[in-house]
């Protein structure tokens, strides 16, 4: 917590210009209670979520052949072999849709999902030079790892479009609320990181962890088969994954499929916020710590 105080005295004896009589005095506190987030200091640092962002997306594709083409050529490469072994092979169902349409539409959401939650996990060991050296609010380090892959995700649009113009899918109205699902997509990511990074510091365990949890969560949520799939006495379980109401609200307002259950997403998002809260606070618990283990 930042928090100003008087005027301190000058350094410099003698007599010395109005403007330069006293030098304003900054104190860094702990803080002091169990739920004070400090939110207001994030919000001063707001700048640096910025420069995070744009320097993790310059360092990506720094000294590669393809560039940002790999943001395109990735989901393609797997929505190809989706369609080859899920739709030929397996004959799993596409609820009417254009199989790589319904596949490429449901690796949008889910590969920035699947990277925001793996940056954010990793973000405060792959930062440690920066938080044993300067001060700013920490939590800003895992809030700019889930913004970074939103970039990724614009570009890889653009591939989805040419599908659709090819199949003759055209987008709905729905996709004025796209924002919407791509947000609880991205509060899911952050919750879930703000408990993986701090646990990270202590237990390197983490690292080897998160990509196998990430694994099995793409199979629990409906990227390569259609919710129509789940057993009825499943479905209203199941949808208390956020990620598969993402999915699906990424679907209906892309390709025009049938609306997903907005009463069970309104208890999913409601889920979403609870962990964020207590993400938020476990986060902050940790946090003095950081620079010690780290």
């Amino acid at each position: 917590m930042i928090r100003k105080t008087a005027l301190a005295p000058p350094l410099v004896a003698g007599p010395t210009p109005q403007s330069k009589m006293t030098n304003p005095l900054v104190v860094i506190e702990p803080r002091k209670g169990l739920f004070e987030l400090d939110l207001a200091a994030v919000w001063q640092y707001r700048e640096l979520v910025y420069f995070l962002v744009w320097r993790d997306v310059k360092v990506r594709y720094k000294q590669t052949a393809l560039g940002a083409a790999w943001v395109i050529l990735q989901p393609l490469m797997t929505m190809a072999i989706f369609t080859v072994i899920f739709s030929y092979f397996a004959k799993i169902p596409s609820d009417g849709l254009p199989y790589p349409v319904f596949a490429y539409a449901a690796l949008l959401p889910w590969n920035y999902f699947s990277q925001a939650l793996s940056r954010s996990g990793n973000s405060m060991i792959g930062n440690a030079h920066l938080i044993t050296k300067v001060y700013f609010p920490r939590l800003i380090i895992p809030l700019a790892s889930t913004f970074t892959p939103a970039v990724d995700l614009l570009v890889s649009v653009v591939p989805l479009l040419g599908l659709m113009i090819w199949y003759g899918v055209s987008p709905t109205r729905g996709v004025l609320v796209l924002p919407l699902f791509l947000l609880l997509a991205l509060v899911t990511a952050l919750s879930v990181g703000l408990w993986l990074s701090p646990i990270h510091v202590r237990y390197h365990d983490v690292g080897y962890v998160t990509p196998f949890l990430i694994q099995l969560w793409m199979y629990a949520s409906p990227v390569i088969y259609p919710v129509s799939l789940v057993p009825e006495h499943w479905r209203l379980l199941y949808s208390f994954n956020p990620m598969a109401g993402v999915i699906e609200g990424f679907r209906w307002a892309l390709l025009g499929k049938q609306s997903p259950d907005f009463a069970v997403m309104a208890v999913s998002a409601a889920l979403v916020v609870a962990l964020l809260l207590a993400g938020l606070v476990f986060f902050k618990h940790m946090e003095s710590s950081f620079a010690d283990i780290v």
